[in-house]
């Protein structure tokens, strides 16, 4: 049901569950976080522990039988209760990567493979990006070739968050040689796999330091002769491209929603900050140098949480499993969606981010009152999974009709 805030019962109980979670993590856990780069194994736990890793899967695995459009309200939260990016992409990958396999997995898959996430026991990554192709997916050169009863994985991925930590990965590898096939979206299969760094496995992850986010790992992952069991694959052998894009338009979503909370927390510290600090005998915050641009910052956050959770919806409508399935929504209105929903999300965010730290002056620039973390960190949504040039490409071509320009 529809309340006066344009958000159901369900993303409003959502986001009152998960504050109270990420009540127990205050602003100096999370600075303690980015500064050594552990991993937050206690917000993990936390959200385990109360089912929420599992809240876009089926009940019946123990998941909530939500949908994405309750899962974006999460993320959104995570961020905004002050976690930012890091606290949001430490489960990021448990909520998206998980859905593809859920939709084209088997029933003895689907039991063996997401109950344990759902619980924390396991995490997951995302094997897709590739150091040579980067964007093009379809031309990414990671082979699965036929081995007896299984594969062998050789190749490399780039930017794969918390490889460091989880046990399984889903991975998007060539099984048809490029050349061999009819349409470059041919010939690619998904996995998933299990992460074995004995010595000797074929596998190793190494990690990528980087400006944001430093709680979570990004990696470098080499696979050599990396072998899997043939019950691995997800779906049928070729089909992966079609089959993986239902996580990747989930991603998006989720991402635009993390984007979200990290500038609403961000203008909220400026906010605060503005009331309080004087400067010749009145708060800086009845200047309207200050006041303009963050009324202009929050007004952008307010249209790109619609966008974000209008696709959100979309994406949860188009599901035949869901409550609200609509068969007139087709996968081409829920890329649009989800794209566009990324990156006004994600540009939002910058400005709030960029806004806060100028408003507060030097006191921005300080570790102390964190906006300079959220600043680091509003490049990830802007920058990944897809960049804002790419995602202007798709939407010149899918929902304006122009001729493809790459």
């Amino acid at each position: 049901m529809e309340t006066s805030t344009g958000f159901t019962d369900e993303q409003l109980t959502v986001r009152d569950a998960i504050f109270k979670v990420c009540e127990q993590f205050p602003d100096d856990y999370w600075m303690e976080r980015d500064i050594s780069g552990e991993y937050p194994h206690e917000l993990h736990a936390a959200l385990a522990k109360d089912g929420w890793l599992g809240i876009a899967l089926p009940e019946s695995l123990g998941g909530g039988g939500l949908g994405i459009s309750e899962a974006t309200m999460m993320m959104q939260t995570i961020a905004e209760s002050g976690a930012g990016l890091a606290g949001a992409q430490s489960i990021h990958a448990n909520v998206y990567a998980t859905q593809p396999v859920m939709k084209f997995a088997s029933g003895d898959q689907r039991e063996r493979f997401l109950a344990k996430i759902i619980s924390g026991e396991w995490r997951t990554c995302f094997g897709v990006t590739e150091p040579t192709t980067g964007l093009d997916t379809l031309r990414l050169k990671t082979r699965a070739e036929r081995d007896g009863g299984g594969y062998r994985i050789n190749g490399q991925k780039i930017w794969i968050t918390n490889a460091q930590i989880a046990q399984k990965m889903v991975l998007l590898a060539r099984t048809t040689p490029l050349e061999e096939v009819k349409k470059p979206s041919e010939g690619l299969s998904m996995f998933y796999i299990d992460l074995d760094r004995s010595e000797g496995s074929g596998f190793e992850a190494r990690r990528i330091k980087k400006m944001g986010g430093r709680a979570v790992d990004a990696n470098e992952v080499f696979f050599d002769n990396y072998k899997i069991p043939a019950d691995s694959l997800i779906g049928k052998e070729g089909q992966g491209f079609k089959i993986i894009m239902h996580g990747m338009n989930a991603e998006r979503a989720l991402l635009a929603g993390e984007a979200l909370g990290l500038g609403y927390v961000a203008l909220k510290r400026a906010t605060n900050y503005a009331r309080e600090r004087v400067v010749f005998g009145r708060p800086i915050g009845q200047n309207q140098a200050i006041q303009h641009p963050l009324a202009d910052a929050f007004m952008n956050l307010e249209a790109a949480k619609l966008a974000t959770y209008h696709a959100a919806r979309l994406f949860d409508r188009s599901n035949p499993d869901h409550a609200d399935y609509d068969e007139t929504i087709t996968q081409h209105a829920v890329g649009i969606a989800c794209n566009s929903a990324k990156y006004v999300a994600a540009e939002a965010a910058f400005k709030a981010c960029e806004r806060s730290v100028m408003s507060m002056g030097g006191m921005g620039y300080a570790s102390e009152y964190h906006v300079e973390r959220y600043m680091r960190e509003c490049f990830v949504p802007r920058l990944a999974p897809v960049s804002p040039e790419m995602i202007k490409n798709f939407i010149s071509e899918k929902a304006l009709r122009l001729p493809k320009s790459y």
